[in-house]
C-alpha cells in the first residue's frame, strides 16, 4: 500500500461543526473529533464511488454507458497511463480508511463525563458499528475491483508500512462476520448521539435507517459470493431479507452534496465545472434502449436533435461505438442530473438492493422471483422520473425469463445501474449478461475482453513488491483477465 503517513483530515466545509480553542490546530489529528472524520470519510468514499474522473473511476465507460469524445485511452482499457489503481488506493485506503480507523480509535478512547456515562455503553457500540459498516462497504468494493487486497493489515502503516495480503475469500466471510456484529450492535434505544451525529452526513445519525442499511450491504455481500459459497450465500441472503433491507427510496443512503464549490457533486465538477465536453453516450446501452421504447432514455442522456424540446417525438438519442473519439455535437450528451450541482452521490439505494433480492429469490425461492424482478425494474424506472404505468408497459416487452433468469436480471440491473457504474460491473460479471465487446482498439493487455478485474497499483510493484508478487501469483496473475474468486462463470 502507498507510503502515506498523514492521516487525511481536512477541514471542509461539509465537516462537523466543533467548538475549539483558537490556539489549535484544527486540522490536526490529536485534536478532531470523531464526527470530523467521519464526515471526510463519507465525502471522500462517495466522491470515489460517484466521480466520472478518469484518473479514477472509469466503470461507467468499463460498462459501455458512457464514452470519451477525444481522449479515449481508458475507452479502450489503458488504466496504467493515468495510474488509475494508485489513485483507488489511495481514495479509498488513505482518504476513506485511514480516516474511520482513526474514528474508531478516537471513540474507544473517549472517557465520557459523568452526565454522559450511563448512556455511554449504548452510544460507543453504535459509534463503532456505523464506523465499521463503512470499513465493509470499503473492504467489500476494495475486493471486488481487485481480488486479494491488503485487509488485516491495512490502513495501519505504523505497525505495516508493506501490508500483506488477505485471501479474497477469506476476506468476503469475515465482512460477513463482522456485519452480522455490527447489526447486533446497533441500538435504537440509545440517546445523547449528538456530536456524532453531526458528523454523519449518511443518515445524520438515525440508527433505524443504518439498521436497514447494514441488512442491506449484508444482502450485497451474500450476491456477491452466492456462485463461489452458494451454502454461506443463501444463509446470509434469507437471513437479511427477512431483517429488513431497504423497502422504497426513503432508506436509500446517499451524500447530499451543495451547491458551492468545493462541495458540489463530482459528476458536475467533471461535466460542467470543468468546461470541457469530454463525455457523451455510448452506442451499446444507446442502442438497448431505443429499442425497448425505455421511458429512463430522456433521463440518462440529453437528445441529439431536439428542434422543440416540448416534442418529444423528434428526440434522437445516438451513441458512440465503444472505443472511438468523436464529435461531440454528433451525440447524445450526458443527462442533466450530471450537470446538476446538488444530485445526490449513491453509496447504496433501492433499486440496487431491489435488484440483489430478485436474484436471491431467482436463485434460492423461485416462487417470488417474477414478482421481485417487477419490482426491481419498477423501482428503478420509477427512479429516474417514469411512472408505475410505464414499467407496466415496459415490462410487458421485457418479462422474467425463469429459463434464463441471469439474462433477465442481468440485463436490467445493467440498465437500472446507468449511474452506479462500480455496482454495474459486479453484476455483469457474476451474471455474465449483458453481453460486452471490447473494442478491437483495446489494449493488448486485455486480451481482446471486457477487463474483468483492475490491475494492482503500479506502485505497489515498486514499494511492496514480495506482497504484490505473491498476491499476484495466488490469484492466477495480475492482469486484466484475471477473474476474482466469486467470478466463476
Amino acid at each position: 500500500m502507498k507510503k502515506i503517513i498523514a492521516i487525511l483530515t481536512i477541514g471542509l466545509s461539509m465537516t462537523a461543526c466543533v467548538s475549539e480553542d483558537i490556539n489549535t490546530d484544527p486540522n490536526s489529528a490529536y485534536t478532531t473529533v470523531p464526527g470530523s472524520l467521519i464526515n471526510y470519510a463519507q465525502k471522500e468514499l462517495s466522491d470515489y464511488v460517484n466521480t466520472p474522473s478518469v484518473n479514477e473511476n472509469n466503470f461507467r465507460l468499463t460498462m459501455q454507458y458512457w464514452q470519451e469524445a477525444i481522449y479515449v485511452n481508458e475507452s479502450n482499457y489503458d488504466f496504467v497511463n493515468r495510474n488509475v489503481s494508485n489513485n483507488i488506493y489511495t481514495d479509498n485506503y488513505v482518504n476513506v480508511l485511514n480516516n474511520l480507523g482513526k474514528a474508531k480509535e478516537l471513540v474507544n478512547a473517549y472517557v465520557p463525563t459523568i452526565a454522559e456515562a450511563p448512556a455511554w455503553p449504548k452510544n460507543k457500540k453504535n459509534q463503532l458499528a456505523i464506523i465499521d459498516i463503512m470499513q465493509v462497504y470499503t473492504f467489500q468494493m476494495l475486493v471486488d475491483t481487485f481480488g486479494n487486497i491488503p485487509y488485516t493489515q491495512a490502513a495501519n502503516l505504523t505497525a505495516y508500512p508493506l501490508p500483506a495480503y488477505d485471501d479474497a475469500s477469506k476476506i468476503y466471510e469475515d465482512l460477513i462476520v463482522r456485519i452480522n456484529t455490527d447489526i447486533t450492535n446497533l441500538d435504537i434505544t440509545a440517546t445523547g448521539f449528538k456530536t456524532f451525529s453531526d458528523g454523519d452526513k449518511y443518515y445524520n445519525g438515525a440508527i433505524a435507517k443504518w439498521i436497514v442499511l447494514a441488512n442491506s450491504l449484508k444482502l450485497k455481500l451474500a450476491i456477491g459470493i452466492a456462485d463461489a459459497n452458494p451454502t454461506l450465500a443463501q444463509t446470509t441472503a434469507l437471513s437479511a431479507i427477512a431483517a429488513g433491507v431497504m423497502t422504497s427510496p426513503a432508506n436509500n443512503c446517499q451524500f447530499q452534496y451543495l451547491s458551492p464549490s468545493p462541495n458540489f457533486n463530482p459528476l458536475f465538477e467533471n461535466l460542467a465545472a470543468s468546461g470541457r465536453d469530454d463525455f457523451f453516450a455510448a452506442k451499446p446501452l444507446v442502442d438497448y434502449m431505443n429499442a425497448s421504447n425505455d421511458p429512463r432514455i430522456s433521463h440518462y442522456y440529453e437528445p441529439k436533435v431536439d428542434e422543440t424540446p416540448d416534442d418529444p417525438s423528434d428526440d434522437i438519442f445516438v451513441g458512440q461505438e465503444v472505443g472511438k473519439s468523436g464529435k461531440y455535437s454528433d451525440f447524445s450528451s450526458i443527462g442533466a442530473f450530471a450537470y446538476t450541482r446538488t444530485t445526490p452521490g449513491i453509496i447504496l439505494n433501492y433499486t440496487e438492493v431491489a435488484f440483489y433480492v430478485a436474484e436471491a429469490n431467482a436463485r434460492w425461492n423461485t416462487a417470488a422471483a417474477a414478482t421481485s424482478y417487477t419490482t426491481a425494474v419498477t423501482a428503478s424506472i420509477v427512479e429516474w422520473g417514469g411512472t408505475a404505468a410505464d414499467a407496466t408497459t415496459y415490462l410487458a416487452a421485457k418479462p422474467y425469463d425463469p429459463a434464463n433468469w441471469k439474462k433477465s436480471i442481468g440485463e436490467q440491473a445493467w440498465v437500472a445501474m446507468f449511474n452506479q457504474g462500480i455496482t454495474s460491473w459486479n453484476f455483469w460479471r457474476r451474471l455474465d449478461f449483458p453481453v460486452l465487446v471490447a473494442p478491437p482498439t483495446a489494449i493488448t493487455n486485455a486480451g481482446g475482453k471486457v477487463p474483468v478485474r483492475m490491475t494492482y497499483p503500479v506502485l505497489e510493484q515498486q514499494v511492496n513488491n514480495s506482497n504484490w508478487k505473491a498476491a499476484s501469483d495466488a490469484i492466477g496473475g495480475d492482469l486484466l483477465t484475471t477473474k476474482l474468486f466469486w467470478d466463476k462463470f
